[in-house]
């Protein structure tokens, strides 16, 4: 070890910013392992790095006692006092024994403890960069595929978007821009594992922060998503500001807002609706597109009864029950639908479908 060494742990800390004194310490604490394991000792031992030169001194330390019944340990008083007449029983005594070759351990172990932390200390930037980055979206581009994940390069780390966080029949090839949704961020004895989603709400909620800029600035806000990855998203928006329209602004001029996430989505159908604190109000509205007659909410079953005209009836309960099952998701409601026809046999008489509620909400496919 010399200066050279000193002055390169003072370039590592500038560059890497890691503390020189915190390198030296581990080469210390590595050294003290390295000298026992090549010098075949268990004697108890002190590795000195002089912080301006860069010499290394290797030191025995030993317990002062009257009789020495383990020389590797312990040295006899009067031995002790020779060397320093103030020690006293039960003081430790330290000796220097480096050997005459350790600076060539000394280097190889100086080079894989700098390195280790070196690597360490990279792993944990990108982690306290990635770990604030949690449930948000970040672009990448594609590097390659195996049987369970894609993975996506962000710059300095590779994450992984697993094949089942894709959209259905939704296929990438190496080279391709992907923007996607971080679900998890772990730091591993691998280091940070980034673990992506394209088919989260979270992603459909973030898009919609970046498109729109009145939501970013916090005027129109998204209250509740519900969201079939690849087929079809209903998203819940309320406005603080009275003037402003939340559907419209989500819905943008010609639809250009909506339109770019539909694109992204690779045509995801997403339903615009407005949010209300009346329940029936709010129940009708998510399930557009289609018209609502009557809403009668249950508040113990947390049940919402929802009748609509005969005509619609396939329209509100959607393919396979989609549309039902999204709006019931985005509320926080059961929804029971019925026909006007059916309504009128179980329960009497119903308003028509020429008395239909308002309902402010846009669909877009």
């Amino acid at each position: 070890m010399s200066m050279d060494f000193i002055e390169a742990l003072s370039e590592i800390e500038r560059e890497k910013g890691i503390s020189k004194d915190i390198l030296i310490e581990a080469i210390e604490a590595a050294l003290i392992s390295s000298y026992k394991r090549n010098f075949n000792t268990a004697q108890n031992v002190r590795v000195d790095i002089n912080r301006m030169t860069g010499v290394i001194r290797v030191y025995a330390r030993k317990t002062v006692v009257e009789d020495v019944l383990d020389p590797r340990l312990e040295i006899s008083l009067h031995a002790a006092r020779e060397m320093n007449p103030n020690f006293q029983i039960d003081d430790i005594s330290e000796i220097e024994v480096t050997p005459r070759d350790f600076g060539r351990i000394a280097a190889q172990t100086a080079k894989q403890v700098v390195t280790q932390r070196i690597r360490e200390a990279e792993r944990g930037l990108i982690y306290n960069a990635f770990i604030d980055k949690e449930e948000d979206i970040v672009t990448g581009i594609v590097q390659r595929q195996d049987q369970r994940n894609i993975y996506i390069d962000l710059g300095k780390i590779e994450a992984a978007l697993p094949l089942n966080e894709l959209m259905p029949n939704e296929k990438f090839s190496h080279g391709d821009r992907v923007k996607s949704y971080i679900t998890k961020v772990e730091n591993t004895t691998k280091g940070p594992q980034i673990i992506l989603s394209r088919t989260h709400p979270g992603l459909l909620k973030r898009l919609f922060e970046l498109e729109v800029p009145e939501i970013f600035d916090g005027v129109v806000e998204i209250r509740s998503v519900a969201r079939e990855a690849g087929f079809r998203s209903k998203i819940a928006v309320h406005s603080r500001n009275p003037e402003v329209d939340p559907v419209g602004s989500c819905v943008g001029p010609k639809g250009l807002r909506v339109q770019t996430i539909v694109n992204e989505l690779k045509g995801e159908k997403i339903d615009i609706v407005r949010w209300s604190e009346n329940v029936d109000e709010y129940v009708a509205n998510a399930l557009s597109p289609s018209k609502v007659v009557e809403v009668t909410v249950f508040e113990n079953e947390k049940m919402a009864r929802v009748i609509v005209p005969d005509y619609q009836l396939s329209l509100a309960i959607g393919i396979k029950g989609q549309n039902a099952r999204l709006a019931a998701k985005l509320t926080g409601w059961k929804i029971d639908i019925k026909s006007e026809t059916q309504a009128e046999q179980e329960y009497g008489r119903v308003k028509t479908s020429t008395e239909l509620m308002h309902q402010d909400s846009v669909s877009i496919d």
